[in-house]
């Protein structure tokens, strides 16, 4: 019997990008970690006028499981040098996650992904 397509979860989709390439590779493992989110590194894409744009992370995830995910980027963040910084796009909204403002924007983040 095929499943229902109603018992499916609705997967979410979030890309982050970092201040500092060499920590995309450390990212992508510590979020990994989480259940049922699934990482993969994708080519960025060049904004207007640009040559290029470095890669950046692909989470997708059920909602309850992209929450549990968003929730560990603090924790992530403050162990990294000051001014890394994490840049996240949801539905097209551009939010940037830094030590200094973590914890405001987190909240938003979390309304954004429950829309």
């Amino acid at each position: 019997m095929a499943p229902d397509d109603g018992d499916v979860p609705e997967r979410q989709k979030v890309e982050l990008a970092v201040s500092d390439p060499s920590q995309l590779a450390s990212l992508r493992d510590w979020l990994r970690g989480q259940q049922d989110v699934e990482v993969r590194v994708t080519p960025g894409v060049p904004g207007a006028g640009e040559q290029g744009a470095l890669d950046v992370l692909a989470v997708l995830a059920s909602s309850s499981g992209m929450i549990a995910a968003i929730r560990v980027l603090p924790e992530y963040i403050r162990s990294r040098r000051s001014g890394f910084r994490i840049e996240t796009t949801v539905r097209g909204e551009k939010l940037v996650l830094d030590a200094t403002n973590v914890d405001d924007v987190l909240p938003v983040l979390e309304r954004l992904l429950r829309g």
